[in-house]
């Protein structure tokens, strides 16, 4: 179906796998000589190309970098697309380098903000809470197989409405990647940053892609520095903003995505037999403890979670 679907203009051209991504989507590179396209299959997901188009218009326009796109076929679920290479942040990022990367990605979360939102889904309450429920399902219930008692599901109920309604304080209908963290975003050949897998964007938190990059479920660094970047993205999208109170939208919403991811990486391991995030859990959960234990508001979750998980 990939060969009818290049047809006889790519016919010399060499077919090699690129990558699988948590989905159920497939890259294959194809190259010949010094040319190089991406192949996006999604043909067990059809239903994700018309997002991925729509949002790849939206992010060009306001001059983010993501990869053009040259044929596409979405009845059976084929692009043909830009080839970033294969070098992605998280193969680079060490202590020398990242404040200088870091602010790099920081530059171009504020540009995809400036992106239209009209259309996109938003990151509600109801949406906030089905994501962190995912975590007491999948990961306590199912991975670690502890049950809650009434008492405990009380405290996890009252800390995720906490969670959620500082979320909500913060400045929202702001563009939101939702996966902005460092194998998704790709080093290209001149140094500058190309965006992927953007597809399930929404319209969310001011600090969502902020979080996904500088609590990275797959790389840390000491939170002193973070915090610096933090602020430094708070001088250019909400120069308003008290350190304190910016800092602490950040935490609150780094808890809610790592209390997702926590489940999400449960269910892949559990439901869809994909293993390779178990080994990212414990940066996962050291970040939700270490943030949940410096809030008053949140030090009974973080008792709860170290009596479950330790």
């Amino acid at each position: 179906m990939i060969q009818d679907f290049l047809q006889q203009e790519y016919k010399n051209f060499k077919l090699t796998t690129a990558s699988a991504d948590a989905s159920f989507r497939k890259y294959y590179r194809l190259q010949k000589d010094s040319q190089s396209y991406l192949i996006m299959d999604s043909s067990l997901e059809k239903e994700s190309l018309e997002p991925f188009l729509d949002v790849t218009k939206r992010l060009l326009a306001v001059d983010v970098s993501v990869p053009k796109i040259y044929k596409e076929d979405l009845q059976n679920g084929y692009l043909l697309i830009e080839d970033f290479g294969s070098v992605d942040l998280l193969q680079k990022l060490n202590e020398t380098n990242f404040q200088k990367l870091y602010t790099q990605a920081i530059n171009a979360i504020v540009k995809m903000q400036n992106a239209d939102t009209k259309g996109l889904p938003e990151y509600d309450k109801a949406f906030l809470h089905f994501e962190m429920d995912l975590m007491q399902e999948w990961y306590l219930e199912k991975k670690l197989q502890k049950k809650l008692s009434d008492k405990e599901k009380k405290v996890l109920q009252n800390a995720l409405e906490t969670i959620s309604t500082i979320v909500l304080q913060q400045p929202q209908n702001i563009f939101t990647h939702r996966d902005y963290h460092s194998r998704n975003i790709m080093i290209k050949d001149d140094g500058e940053l190309g965006i992927i897998d953007y597809q399930d964007a929404m319209s969310g938190a001011v600090t969502y892609d902020l979080v996904s990059l500088l609590k990275d479920c797959y790389i840390a660094f000491g939170r002193d520095e973070i915090l610096k970047l933090v602020l430094y993205f708070r001088d250019k999208v909400s120069p308003q903003t008290a350190d304190t109170e910016f800092i602490k939208w950040f935490d609150f919403m780094g808890m809610q995505r790592h209390i997702k991811v926590l489940g999400v990486f449960s269910r892949l391991h559990l439901r869809d037999a994909k293993d390779g995030y178990l080994k990212d859990i414990p940066l996962t959960l050291h970040y939700l403890l270490d943030t949940a234990q410096r809030y008053e508001e949140t030090q009974e979750l973080a008792h709860l979670l170290k009596k479950k998980t330790v």
